[in-house]
């Protein structure tokens, strides 16, 4: 069964953590955005509820706990389409698919739709 997509601050702190590896919440906290401060006990409650999860383990170092993603990127992408496709698109992957072929925009949209055709092919 897929992992649910975690909320939007939880997401966060789990992009940290793929891309540090182990990391204290102190640690996780000092690398969020600028734009983003949170207190440290919010970091370690968004830690805690993605343990809850199942996405991430922690292991106690002297008195602090070290956190790990236990979910990988592509396990939750795959969570994130799964849900999109369920709740946007009816369950049909088609449907996503010729959205994404008759909305693309920008001048990469052509090689885009190419790409997608060579993997769909």
């Amino acid at each position: 069964m897929a992992r649910p997509v975690p909320p939007p601050l939880e997401l966060l702190c789990l992009r940290i953590l793929w891309d540090m590896g182990e990391s204290s919440a102190g640690s996780v906290r000092q690398a969020l955005p600028n734009s983003k401060p949170l207190a440290y006990t919010t970091v370690t409650t968004l830690l805690d509820r993605l343990m809850g999860r199942g996405v991430v383990s922690r292991r106690k170092v002297g008195r602090a706990y070290v956190y790990r993603a236990e979910a990988t990127r592509e396990e939750m992408q795959r969570a994130a389409v799964a849900s999109l496709v369920e709740s946007l698109f009816d369950g049909s992957e088609m449907r996503l698919i010729q959205f994404v072929q008759s909305n693309s925009v920008g001048a990469a949209a052509p090689a885009a739709a190419e790409d997608l055709d060579t993997v769909l092919l």
